[in-house]
Order: C-alpha cells, then sequence, then structure tokens
C-alpha cells in the first residue's frame, strides 16, 4: 500500500501538480490535461538536473541525499505553485475549456470507437510484453545497478556498478542523471530501483510517448483551432478531419513501435525493450517532444491573420507563441541532457535547423534569437562536459 501510494504520488499527482504551472501562461486553447502532465513531467525532470548535476559535480560524499532533499523540496514547491495559479486562473474566470471525456465519446463515430479501441489493443499489448517479458542488456548491468547504489549507499557515482569498487568521476555518465531519478523515485517509494525500471517505469513512459503523438497528431490533422480564425464550417470540417485520421494516426504509430525491432539501435527497439534507460528516453520521448513543441510554437503561421504591412498580428502571434511554450522548450532541452550527454549534442542541431528554415521562411530571423536562448542552458552543460572531462579551456 505504501509502495502504490508512492508510485501515484510521484508520478502522477507532483508531476501533473508541477504541470499547472508553465500551462498557467499557454493560450487556454492549449490547455488539457494531457499537456499538463506532459509539461509537469518536462519541468520535473529538468528541475532535477539543475540541482543534481552540480551536486554530482561538485559534492563527493553523500551527494544522493543532498541532491534528494533539495529537488523534494522544491517539486513540493513547484507543485503547490501549480496548483495555486490553477485556482487563482479559475477564481477570476481565466479557465481554458471544459473537456468532458463522455462527451468525446457520444460524438464518435462507430468506425472511430472501432479505431480507439485497436490502438488501445496494440498499446495494451506493448504494456504487457514491455513488463511481463522484461529484457535485460549489458547496459541495465551499469544503468540500473547505478540506480540501486545511489538508492541503498546514498551516493551517486562514486562506487563503480561493474565492480563495487569506489572510482572518480565519470564525465560521460555523470551529467546524465535520469537513473538517479529512478533512484530518487525508488527511494520515495519504498521499492526496489530493478523493480520500478523494469516493471513499472514501462507503464508510465510508454503512455507518455503516444501522448506525445497524440498531440503532434492533433495539430498535424487539423485540431489547431487557436492558430486561426475560421468560418463555423471550416471549423466542422478540421474536427472532422482530426477525429478522422487521428486513431489511425496513432495506429500506425503502435505499428511502427511493434515491428521496427529490425536492429538492436533502432529506436523502436529502445523504446520497447530499453524503456527506463535514459538514451531511450532520449529518443523517443524528448525528440518526439520537441518537434511537438515547434509544431504548436508555429503551426499555422501562415494561415493566421497577417495586418497591412504584411506581420503578425500582435494578439494571435501571442496567443501562438506564449511564455508557457517557450519555457517548455527550454525544460526539454535540459531533459536531453539528464537522459544522455549525446543527446544535448543532437538537441543543438536540431534546433539550430529549426530555427534558421523558420528565420527565412517566416522572415522573422528573431527567431533565431530566441532558439538560441533557449540552448542556454545546455551550452554551459557542453562547456562543463568539455572542462571536466577533457581539461578544455583550461591553462
Amino acid at each position: 500500500m505504501v509502495q502504490a501510494a508512492g508510485i501515484l504520488f510521484w508520478l502522477i499527482i507532483i508531476p501533473y501538480c508541477i504541470g499547472l504551472a508553465p500551462v498557467s501562461f499557454m493560450a487556454k486553447e492549449k490547455r488539457n490535461p494531457g499537456v499538463i502532465l506532459l509539461a509537469g513531467y518536462f519541468t520535473m525532470w529538468a528541475l532535477f538536473g539543475l540541482v543534481t548535476i552540480p551536486v554530482v559535480l561538485f559534492v563527493r560524499y553523500d551527494n544522493f541525499i543532498l541532491a534528494s532533499n533539495c529537488f523534494m523540496a522544491l517539486s513540493l514547491l513547484c507543485a503547490a505553485a501549480g496548483t495555486w495559479l490553477t485556482y487563482r486562473r479559475r477564481k477570476f474566470g481565466q479557465q481554458g475549456k471544459r473537456y468532458s471525456f463522455m462527451d468525446c465519446i457520444r460524438r464518435m463515430s462507430r468506425a472511430e470507437r472501432i479505431e480507439w479501441i485497436v490502438f488501445l489493443l496494440l498499446l495494451g499489448f506493448q504494456l504487457y510484453k514491455a513488463a511481463a517479458y522484461a529484457s535485460f542488456d549489458g547496459d541495465d548491468a551499469y544503468y540500473v545497478t547505478a540506480s540501486l547504489i545511489a538508492q541503498q549507499a546514498d551516493t551517486m557515482y562514486t562506487i563503480l556498478p561493474l565492480t563495487g569498487r569506489h572510482t572518480g568521476l565519470d564525465i560521460r555518465h555523470a551529467m546524465a542523471v535520469f537513473p538517479m531519478w529512478v533512484a530518487f523515485v525508488a527511494k520515495k517509494s519504498h521499492i526496489h530501483a530493478t523493480i520500478l525500471s523494469h516493471t513499472i517505469l514501462p507503464f508510465v513512459l510508454i503512455p507518455l510517448t503516444y501522448l506525445v503523438y497524440y498531440e503532434i497528431g492533433r495539430i498535424l490533422f487539423g485540431g489547431r483551432e487557436e492558430s486561426v480564425q475560421t468560418t463555423d464550417s471550416d471549423q466542422r470540417q478540421q474536427e472532422w478531419n482530426c477525429r478522422e485520421n487521428l486513431p489511425l494516426f496513432m495506429i500506425l504509430m503502435a505499428v511502427f513501435q511493434i515491428f521496427g525491432n529490425v536492429s538492436i539501435y533502432t529506436n523502436e527497439t529502445f523504446f520497447l525493450t530499453r524503456t527506463w534507460q535514459g538514451k531511450a528516453v532520449a529518443g523517443s520521448l524528448v525528440i518526439p517532444a520537441l518537434l511537438w513543441l515547434f509544431l504548436l510554437l508555429y503551426s499555422g503561421m501562415d494561415r493566421r491573420k497577417k495586418d497591412g504591412r504584411g506581420r503578425m498580428d500582435a494578439k494571435r502571434e501571442r496567443a501562438g507563441a506564449g511564455p508557457g511554450l517557450w519555457f517548455l522548450l527550454i525544460c526539454v532541452n535540459i531533459t536531453a541532457g539528464i537522459c544522455s550527454s549525446i543527446a544535448v549534442f543532437l538537441v543543438f542541431i536540431l534546433m539550430a535547423l529549426t530555427a534558421v528554415c523558420l528565420a527565412f521562411v517566416e522572415r522573422d530571423f528573431k527567431v533565431v534569437i530566441k532558439m538560441g536562448a533557449v540552448c542556454i542552458p545546455n551550452a554551459f552543460y557542453v562547456l562543463a562536459y568539455l572542462i571536466i572531462g577533457y581539461s578544455y579551456l583550461l591553462p
């Protein structure tokens, strides 16, 4: 009972309450429970990285205790802030749309219901296989053992998981602290880190990934009410396109994941057999989340109402790219660093290419400055990696 309460608290309640804070600064059309949960997880992971990485680098003994206490205090504070912001928004009548699950079910056609049932069956099949037929590989000897050592010895990256001996700072693994988040959840939930990794986390990370795909699909297939002023008939057509194509898109993504094991190096293989590892989270969740945010920030820009001088309507521009979305983009970038060091470089490249393309297509070179500002935390990450790991830039 204690374990179940701990899992519910740290994997559902706390992330959701934290997500209420950045979502409060988004346009009301973009607020829904799925976005709140995704925002909460990425904000929580970014907060964990900002707290834990300096502790790993500069504190030698009992560093896991220090990092856990600081992260727990900040998480509870952010969750309380998110709850207060939501209460304040509702008190002053600023809440977004109310979503009724039963209303959505009633509005579905028979074909739509069958399609969603097929997707849920595919999702359930993946969850069952991921938990009942857990895959063990060589990386588990390091990553899961590192989580277990932190849970039991209250120290991070000072004991070599492969031998059990004390070791110096391994910069290649020390700055990718996702296993330490696993250890934190295991410690607070009183669950063995191995059980948490192989049995419980797939039930969290796999649905989160499909939640990102769902939000991408809503944008790609017409779920963009916030991006353009349309007539009632246009809105009905967009809604119908979204309802008709979205479940098929989700089924297609699920099939790709199931049959993508053509090599041990594919993203689909990591997604279903190494779900709990940071590199799998980076490839399966962080990169798609970046694409989702790019679509969310700039979807339908060419269709927005422009003034006589060809510029974006100021009100609509603020609605399309509010501070909450930019903050969430920063959190996703930081999350890439705690998942894998190489993911930071991949995110840099993706952000740079996106900024350049948008700058030329939209003829707005401020995008380059904004995207560059988002990457500032990762720039410090790379700088610390080079200085501490390879002694670059040192006299």
